[in-house]
Parts: C-alpha cells; sequence; structure tokens
C-alpha cells in the first residue's frame, strides 16, 4: 500500500541517529513487508504526523537535522484511537511480524514505566539528530521549547533511552534516572529518566 510522505527529510535524519537504538534496530528487523530501511522512514515519517495530531512535535524552521517528538496525556477515547491508527498503519507498512514486536515492547514498557511515572506527565518518545550535525548544540532547539512550556504548566516529562551515552546529554536538561529495566524483547537494558517541572517563581 502506497504511503505519503509528510516529513521525509526528518525522518531520514531520525533514522539515522537512531541505528544504536534497541528499540528501532529491533524494530527494523522485524519488518516482513518490503524494505526494512524504507519501511522505518515510514515509521519514523509516521510518528512525527502522529505527535502532530495528538501530541506535540518540535521542527526547527532552519534545517531538517533533527526532531523531537512528544506524547501528551490523552483521554481514553483519543488514546484508543491514537492506539489504533499505530497498528493500522504498523499492520499495512510494515507487516504483522512488526505490529507484533512493537506489541511486546510497548506493552511491557509502559507497564514497567507506569510503575514509576504518573499519567499526568509528557512523555519525549523520539529525538535525534543527524549525525554529522550532532555536537552543535541542535539538541536544545529540540527540548527546551517544550520544556520552558511543560515548566509553564506544571508538569513532568520522562523519556526512555537504550543508548547510555545519551544519559549525560538528557542531565543536562535536568534529567535524571529513576530506574533501569532488561526489555525481554529487544534483550536490551534502558533507563527511565524524569525531569521535574521547574518550581514556579
Amino acid at each position: 500500500m502506497h504511503y505519503q510522505f509528510a516529513y521525509r527529510s526528518h525522518a531520514k535524519a531520525l533514522y539515522e541517529a537512531l541505528q544504536v537504538d534497541a528499540f528501532y534496530t529491533t524494530m527494523e528487523q522485524s519488518v516482513d513487508n518490503g524494505s526494512p530501511k524504507e519501511a522505518m522512514i515510514r515509521y519514523l515519517d509516521y510518528s512525527i504526523r502522529e505527535a502532530g495530531q495528538f501530541g506535540t512535535v518540535t521542527l526547527p524552521e532552519r534545517h531538517d537535522h533533527g526532531v523531537s517528538v512528544w506524547s501528551k496525556p490523552l483521554s481514553d477515547e483519543l488514546q484508543k484511537q491514537k492506539d489504533h491508527y499505530k497498528e493500522q498503519f504498523l499492520e499495512q507498512h510494515m507487516g504483522r511480524s512488526s505490529l507484533d514486536t512493537y506489541r511486546a515492547i510497548v506493552d511491557f514498557m509502559a507497564q514497567a514505566t507506569g510503575e514509576v511515572v504518573t499519567g499526568d506527565a509528557w512523555y519525549l518518545s523520539i529525538i535525534g539528530i543527524l549525525p554529522a550535525h550532532q555536537g552543535k548544540g541542535l539538541g536544545a532547539e529540540l527540548l527546551e521549547p517544550v520544556l520552558e512550556k511543560t515548566d509553564c504548566l506544571q508538569v513532568s516529562t520522562y523519556l526512555e533511552t537504550f543508548t547510555p551515552r545519551n544519559v549525560s546529554f538528557y542531565e543536562r536538561f535536568g534529567y535524571r534516572s529513576i530506574k533501569e529495566i532488561q526489555e525481554p524483547t529487544t534483550g536490551a537494558v534502558y533507563q527511565v529518566m524524569l525531569r521535574e517541572s521547574a518550581p514556579d517563581t
């Protein structure tokens, strides 16, 4: 089935940035519908579009080297709609094996993280910068607009990272590791990191 891209260049940047992330490498290995690489670029494009509808997304105006994708708490009805659209996308554009792999990983992580993170927190679902442009301060562009907003709203944010080298980066923005978990489908360990909202001054 044909897929219409909306953010192909941003999705390609994410694909290159996330090559060391166990979630994305496992998802790519699960693809049974066409080119695995192309399927993952579609997945990342879809994730950006999904955030535009159900969460929030940071797309810098002056470049397409990176993007951050955030989820916000939803009503039960909207969450069901979001989940239905995602599963429909996965089955149609990546294959049944990818859908099953996604469900296994996400269900496990949602339950494990839900034990230490409150339901009103915003979730940094995806963030990435094209490797050739990393180390230039672009990461702050992708985080600070949303963190300023969540500080104003007095809500926490959290993330999950399978990449140990990224922990110190997130710590610079006020995140701290609150749990380390081994995810069984990927076989990899990930950190849950939480950032409390800044005190209201």
